[in-house]
C-alpha cells in the first residue's frame, strides 16, 4: 500500500514539475496562436481593402490575399512551435523532408499554383472578361491561387484549375473593342436576289448598333436543298454582340413580307404515276 503512495506521489510530483515547466510555454503558445490568426485575418482583409484602392489590377488581389493569408499563417505556426521548446532545426529537416514527399503526391496541385502564376502574369483573361476555355463558356468573376471561377450565362458557377487553363486554348471575348456578327439567311427558290439585298441593307441602315465601318457584307453562300442561303456580315461594339444576333433574327423574320421574300421550309414533291 506504500508503495502503491509513493508511486502516486511520484507521478504527480513529474506531473506538477511538467505543468510548471511547460505550462507557461503552453498557454504563452496558445495565446500567440489565437492573437496571430487574429492578426492574420486582419492584416490580409487590410491588405485587400488598401489594393482596392490603388490602380492594380484587380485580378490580382484575391491571388494576393490568399497567399499572404498562407504565408502569415505558417509564421504563425512555426513561431508557436519555437515557443513550446519543439527544436526547429529538427523540425525545419522534417519538413523539407515532408514537403519533398506532399510536392510529389500534390504534383497536380502544384501545377494549378504554377498555373495561377503565370495567368496572372500574362494575364489572357482580367476579371469581368467573357471567355471560352475548357469547354465552358462565362464571365471570369475570381481568380484564385488554385482555380479560377466563371460565371456562366444561365448564372451557374464553374470552378476550372488553374493548370489546364494556362496550358489549355481560350478565347476571350473581351479583349477585342468590335465583333463581327454573321448570319445565314435563306429564301425561297423564285424570290428576287435584288430584293433580299435590298430588305438587309436597310435592315442594317436602321441599326444605330451596327457599324458603318468596316461595311457590312452580303453575300449568296449556298444553294440548298429548300433555299438559296445567304451570308450577312456587319461588325458591332463587342458589348452589343448578341442584342443585334438576336434582334436582326427577329427584324428579318417579322419583314420578310414587305420585301415579297418567302421564307423556306424543307419540303418535298411526290409524283404518283397510275399504272393500268
Amino acid at each position: 500500500m506504500a508503495e502503491n503512495i509513493t508511486a502516486v506521489n511520484d507521478y504527480l510530483n513529474k506531473l506538477t514539475d511538467f505543468g510548471f515547466d511547460y505550462g507557461p510555454k503552453l498557454i504563452g503558445g496558445l495565446l500567440v496562436l489565437i492573437i496571430g490568426l487574429w492578426a492574420t485575418k486582419f492584416i490580409t482583409n487590410g491588405i485587400g481593402r488598401s489594393l482596392a484602392k490603388t490602380h492594380i489590377d484587380q485580378s490580382l488581389i484575391p491571388f494576393l490575399k490568399s497567399l499572404t493569408n498562407i504565408m502569415l499563417k505558417i509564421l504563425v505556426v512555426i513561431t508557436v512551435m519555437g515557443m513550446i521548446g519543439i527544436q526547429m532545426t529538427s523540425f525545419i529537416a522534417l519538413l523539407g523532408a515532408a514537403g519533398l514527399a506532399i510536392g510529389m503526391a500534390l504534383s497536380g496541385t502544384l501545377q494549378n499554383f504554377a498555373g495561377g502564376v503565370i495567368i496572372l502574369i500574362f494575364k489572357p483573361f482580367k476579371l469581368g472578361d467573357f471567355i471560352e476555355a475548357q469547354g465552358f463558356l462565362g464571365t471570369v468573376k475570381e481568380i484564385g491561387i488554385f482555380t479560377t471561377m466563371l460565371n456562366t450565362i444561365d448564372k451557374k458557377l464553374i470552378i476550372i484549375p488553374n493548370g489546364p487553363l494556362s496550358n489549355g486554348s481560350l478565347t476571350n471575348y473581351s479583349t477585342e473593342p468590335q465583333r463581327r456578327v454573321d448570319w445565314t439567311f435563306g429564301i425561297a427558290y423564285g424570290d428576287r436576289v435584288e430584293d433580299f439585298r435590298r430588305a438587309m441593307g436597310e435592315l442594317i441602315a436602321d441599326d444605330a448598333r451596327i457599324l458603318p465601318e468596316p461595311e457590312s457584307f452580303i453575300g449568296l453562300s449556298e444553294l440548298g436543298d429548300s433555299s438559296v442561303n445567304f451570308t450577312v456580315r456587319a461588325w458591332v461594339k463587342s458589348e452589343d454582340y448578341w442584342n443585334v444576333f438576336f434582334d436582326m433574327n427577329e427584324k428579318f423574320y417579322k419583314k420578310a413580307g414587305d420585301y415579297n421574300i418567302n421564307i423556306p421550309f424543307p419540303q418535298m414533291d411526290v409524283h404518283l404515276h397510275n399504272k393500268q
